[in-house]
């Protein structure tokens, strides 16, 4: 079985995001964010289920027209082709796992 040390692939950068993908397939995608205080993803759409994470920290997300603050061990749902992204906007450093999974 394969298993991902999270401590051991999280990387911050002073100019950008860290994305690391941790698993790549036509079933699932994983990817590890990174985000240092004031940094951002800005709102996209995607054809993909998606479940956004929070490994560590604290952030607003964006999901459709709503924004939320969410924690550690929180978890924010987005439906395919929804707009989302997220903002290590609440002072402190954010780590998200985003799981993409194939629509039906």
């Amino acid at each position: 079985m394969e298993t991902i040390d999270l401590k051991k692939v999280a990387k911050f950068y002073p100019d950008r995001i860290s994305r690391e993908m941790l698993k790549d397939s036509p079933e699932m995608r994983i990817a590890l964010m990174c985000l240092n205080p004031g940094q951002k993803l800005d709102p996209h759409k995607a054809p993909m289920r998606l479940l956004m994470y929070v490994v560590e920290g604290k952030g607003t997300f964006t999901v459709g027209e709503e924004k939320i603050v969410a924690d550690e061990k929180t978890c924010v749902p987005c439906d395919p082709n929804v707009l989302h992204g997220f903002a290590a906007d609440q002072g402190e450093k954010l780590v998200v796992l985003a799981i993409v999974t194939a629509v039906d």
